[in-house]
């Protein structure tokens, strides 16, 4: 991460994502279709790899086996995605910093033993277990702020340490049986296994994004009209609004075929959602971006670093512990295996491959989602064709090293059309 400046560095304030800010000077369809074109010639891909990725994924695994676009099967998927997407949603906060928080997958293991061992051994209150994993999990990442703003210690040493020491913490504390099973008829594995929405509230909650499209932009172009700026096409703010409700209505109406929107995947959106509110709406957010893209602009313009990283590190560690606690309910268990394997590979692939930069400053809470559900998609579909894991594991790496490639090449578009 650069922390040079020079003549022309600009103020942090400007060293943002300002993609919701570019409006397109011309008019209708024509006008937002050129506009996109000139935003991807310029190195500004937004998500579409992740887009073009899944649907040659789909492709793929439906013509070798059709039950991959089932609809229970796509269920099943989106259960398995809440639970590591929630933890790549961290990640996600300290990659825009130019971090990386390695540590994420023994922090879920570690919450999930917690819970099991307060709630179950212990007769302690499940909410009260909960929130004792969700703490222990801010304690940890503010202990990583803490090496890093005042020892200086890098994240990826800090956090490789607390990746061991936690694991050590998390065998402790379970002992000698190694595995904790939790009350199946328990609302937290309910809620973990077989809650859905019911059908008419999945469809109301479809209907929102594209509400949400329409009042915001039209506040925005109002906003702007008044102070005789450039403004976003009415009809192009249609388009966007009714093109995302068909798409979300038509999926929630096949999934309804199966057995519904699990209220499990419903959360992770929900985070997602807030999340990204917060990085695109708030100082807070802006400062993220600001101290990703210079972190020494950032200091200067007045931005306090060490608050930024604070919060990024303790928004990574609390999530990565609330994943642990949905993958508890999800296997039923807290056991020595929970977060270990490719928890922490799938977590930060996902980041990554769904468009957040690894050079820091540039990133989306969106990219959690949508490369979750490319990693889950491709386990899941060699799942059902039967394949060996060590496939998966050798195509997730494959997918993952395309998308830095991608990432490293827009980069450099960027910076060569001055959008850097």
């Amino acid at each position: 991460m650069s922390t040079d400046m020079s003549p022309n560095t600009k103020p942090a304030s400007l060293a943002l994502d300002r993609s919701d800010e570019r409006v397109s000077h011309a008019d209708g369809i024509g006008g937002m279709i050129r506009a996109f074109v000139s935003r991807v010639r310029s190195g500004d891909l937004g998500m579409l790899p992740v887009a073009i990725g899944l649907i040659v994924i789909s492709t793929v695994f439906s013509i070798l086996n059709p039950i991959f676009l089932a609809p229970n099967n796509l269920v099943n998927l989106l259960f398995d995605c809440a639970t590591v997407g929630i933890i790549s949603l961290g990640i996600v906060c300290v990659l825009i910093l130019g971090e990386i928080d390695l540590s994420v997958g023994s922090m879920s293991g570690l919450a999930s033993a917690i819970i099991g061992v307060l709630w179950v051994n212990s007769g302690i209150s499940l909410p009260l277990a909960i929130g004792a994993a969700l703490v222990t999990g801010a304690a940890v990442g503010a202990l990583y702020a803490m090496l890093y703003n005042r020892l200086g210690m890098p994240s990826f040493v800090a956090t490789l340490a607390g990746l061991l020491a936690l694991l050590g913490l998390q065998l402790y504390i379970l002992g000698p049986t190694g595995s904790i099973n939790l009350p199946y008829a328990s609302p937290l594995v309910r809620f973990g296994q077989i809650l859905v929405m019911p059908d008419w509230l999945s469809h109301l909650v479809a209907l929102m994004p594209g509400a949400v499209i329409i009042v915001t932009g039209l506040v925005i172009r109002a906003r702007r009209q008044a102070v005789n700026l450039s403004s976003q096409p009415l009809s192009s703010l249609i388009v966007k609004a009714s093109l995302l409700t068909v798409i979300l209505q038509v999926a929630v109406y096949y999934l309804n075929l199966g057995r519904g929107v699990p209220w499990m995947f419903g959360l992770f959106v929900a985070l997602v959602v807030i999340l990204n509110y917060a990085l695109t709406r708030t100082q807070w957010g802006r400062s993220m971006f600001a101290v990703g893209g210079n972190r020494e602009a950032a200091r200067r313009s007045g931005i306090n670093v060490r608050r930024i990283y604070m919060s990024a590190f303790m928004l990574c560690s609390t999530l990565a512990a609330l994943g642990g606690t949905l993958s508890a309910s999800r296997l039923a268990s807290s056991s020595q295996q929970a977060g270990t394997g490719d928890v922490n590979l799938n977590a930060i692939a996902a980041a990554v491959i769904g468009g957040t930069s690894l050079f820091g400053g540039r990133g989306s809470a969106y990219s959690a989602l949508l490369g979750i559900i490319v990693i889950q998609a491709i386990s899941n579909g060699l799942t059902l064709l039967n394949l060996s894991s060590s496939l998966r594991y050798m195509i997730t790496g494959a997918v993952l090293a395309i998308a830095v490639i991608v990432d490293s090449l827009a980069r450099r578009s960027r910076v060569s059309h001055g959008r850097a």
